[in-house]
């Protein structure tokens, strides 16, 4: 099972009275949350664990219902404590799996659990004796995306997340490989992945795909880390036509990093245009990393912020309400492991996103 528009549609229903309409937007069939949880930060240790389930909980309880998290993050343990926050969920009869948009990564090396007393007889152990990667497909010291290290990595996150289908599944950071190879290489080997992952939907292990980025999609399109989605789309089309499923761009996106709505860094179809722009023309549903920026926007935003997003109570409120009402961003993830952040945060569902403050803040750039 996974979400579908019948049960996103059905959570934002019982969300009415509660929510601003317009907090709910329709993305790839499915209705998202203007707000999604991430679950980055923390220490790997029982307590963060049990903050991560009881924030997913609350969340969902509030009006959250995409859910975003990597097999590496925390060593495999942000995955492990959604997945029990879901089966708290489900007996709870609080929400149900047709309802929440779950989606992670894969791309770096990850330990499980914990870092091992030798991390390089862990690597050596788990994945390369067993034949998962060979030590060539390793990029920077720690990446990899071939097609059979993503289906390694694609079910050991089913496994944790205790889930049949991942909604969506992102090559993580994949910039990442262009430290050490050039671009025919990476055009190359990204192909080889998405012909993998569009395998992995037809199986029913993925519902769809995308890029979670850091750098590709942010940067002058000269820049050795640069990745142009017309490239990326165009691998995807190739492979299945207009029916692909490379439908998702992750990318961060903040008052400190607006690079995605001001900077015309990506070229389709001969035009210059920003990658916002460009994944409207090709498709392509974009989620925000990195909302408050790691708590950096949480306090001491400049006056002219907080007259222009008024209204709001805190300066992490404003941060996420730029984010959320930025046209072409289906969702804002926020990294929240506290129930009081949680609250505070889902304050805004009960308002409507304001592009109007967004357009004015960058007037004359």
């Amino acid at each position: 099972m996974s979400a579908t528009l019948e049960g996103t549609r059905r959570y934002a229903e019982r969300l009415e009275g509660r929510v601003s309409p317009q907090h709910f937007r329709e993305a790839q069939g499915l209705l998202m949350s203007s707000i999604g949880l991430g679950t980055y930060l923390g220490e790997p240790d029982a307590d963060t664990d049990e903050a991560y389930r009881t924030a997913v909980v609350r969340a969902v309880e509030l009006g959250v219902n995409v859910i975003d998290t990597a097999i590496n993050y925390r060593f495999q343990r942000s995955e492990r404590s959604i997945g029990q926050a879901l089966r708290d969920l489900a007996l709870s009869d609080k929400a149900r799996r047709d309802e929440l948009i779950i989606a992670t990564k894969a791309g770096y090396l990850t330990f499980d659990g914990a870092v091992p007393e030798d991390p390089r007889h862990y690597i050596q152990d788990t994945l390369i004796c067993t034949g998962v990667i060979d030590p060539c497909d390793i990029t920077a010291g720690s990446h990899c995306m071939t097609p059979r290290y993503l289906e390694n990595q694609i079910y050991r996150s089913l496994e944790n997340l205790g889930i049949e289908t991942i909604d969506i599944f992102y090559i993580h950071n994949p910039e990442t490989q262009l430290s050490d190879i050039d671009r025919d290489e990476f055009i190359r080997r990204l192909r080889m992945a998405f012909e993998y992952l569009e395998g992995a939907v037809l199986e029913g292990r993925i519902r769809e795909y995308g890029l979670a980025t850091w750098n590709a999609f942010r940067v002058p399109h000269s820049a050795r880390d640069s990745v142009s989605i017309e490239a990326a789309a165009l691998c995807a089309h190739s492979i299945a036509g207009d029916s692909h499923h490379f439908r998702y761009l992750q990318l961060p996106y903040n008052l400190g990093m607006p690079e995605a709505f001001v900077l015309s860094n990506q070229v389709v179809d001969g035009q210059p245009m920003t990658i916002l722009e460009a994944c409207r023309h090709l498709g392509i549903s974009v989620v925000a990393s990195a909302s408050v920026l790691q708590s950096k926007l949480s306090s001491g935003l400049p006056k002219v912020i907080s007259e222009q997003l008024s209204g709001l109570r805190t300066d992490t409120q404003r941060a996420i309400q730029f984010v959320r009402s930025t046209p072409g961003i289906a969702t804002g993830l926020v990294g929240m492991s506290r129930i009081a952040h949680v609250e505070e945060n889902l304050e805004l569902a009960a308002l409507p996103p304001d592009p109007g403050a967004v357009a004015k803040l960058f007037e004359g750039t």
